[in-house]
């Protein structure tokens, strides 16, 4: 016995024994409705506390950087965020003035300083 013939007989047979679902008559699908909803996300603020080089950060970091990511990172001294600072500019090529460098460095000092 061919597959053809085959699948002609066992279908029916399927359907007979309630193996097959059938289509329900009458019953359209719902269409599908999109809402908007709003959320809340849970991060603190989205702009840096004012201190001494905030604007060079803004300036420079932000392109790769969120305020939260740089205000929780752990506290180094300040050899540690000259050498995050290098590494950010030299390794990842981040394009810094480097007149801001000073400045940068003052205010990750100021915030995120272990003591020396």
């Amino acid at each position: 016995m061919s597959h053809a013939i085959m699948s002609r007989a066992i279908l029916p047979a399927l359907l007979l024994l309630g193996l097959l679902p059938l289509p329900a008559p009458g019953h359209a699908a719902e269409p599908m409705t999109f809402k908007s909803e709003s959320i809340q996300l849970p991060f603190g603020s989205s702009d840096f506390p004012p201190g001494p080089g905030v604007d060079a950060v803004k300036k420079n970091c932000l392109l790769c950087h969120s305020p939260r990511m740089i205000l929780y990172q752990p506290t180094l001294t300040k050899e540690g965020w000259t050498k995050e600072v290098d590494k950010m500019i030299n390794v990842f090529k981040a394009p810094v003035v480097k007149e801001d460098i000073p400045a940068i460095l003052d205010y990750l000092t100021h915030f995120q300083a272990a003591k020396e």
